[in-house]
């Protein structure tokens, strides 16, 4: 039995062209491109702004005498989240507002001048979410660091 090219289906014929064409054997076609690896590193800077409140704001109202404050001891450690403002009653020292009520002051170390924080301060999170005396500082608007040295509660003085 002789197979004519003519009794072969269209189809066939038409799988056939490229290996009549090419001498028989199918190319093979090129390797794929060597697999390159990169790493890429994302750095997110997260700064927390604590706004300076003005003296009028503590103020009591008129007929009231102003409230003097005495310091107590405090815990080496403060909430950040818990911090809603900032006051500048002295040289070397910042008034936290904590909660909305209770006051904590924050002692600086001797070189850094309250002034800087006419506009609020800066707070760079920490990873347990709190600001420490010894460890920690607070940054003013042109960029300065001041280290906080201690924490002291303030309470009304009776």
């Amino acid at each position: 039995m002789s197979v004519t090219l003519s009794s072969l289906p269209p189809l066939l014929l038409a799988l056939a062209a490229p290996l009549a064409v090419s001498g028989g054997a199918p190319e093979r076609a090129p390797p794929p491109p060597a697999v390159r690896w990169t790493q890429m590193t994302i750095h997110e800077r997260l700064i927390i702004r604590i706004p300076r409140m003005p003296r009028g704001a503590a103020a009591p109202a008129r007929g009231f005498t102003p409230v003097i404050w005495q310091e107590r001891k405090a815990p080496r450690c403060v909430t950040m989240t818990d911090i809603t403002g900032a006051m500048l009653d002295r040289e070397g020292e910042v008034d936290l507002v904590v909660e909305g009520v209770k006051r904590v002051r924050a002692k600086l170390n001797a070189d850094c001048p309250t002034l800087d924080f006419y506009s609020g301060l800066y707070l760079k999170p920490t990873g347990d979410g709190k600001m420490c005396a010894r460890r920690d500082s607070i940054r003013t608007r042109s960029g300065a660091r001041c280290a906080i040295t201690a924490f002291r509660t303030l309470v009304p003085k009776r």
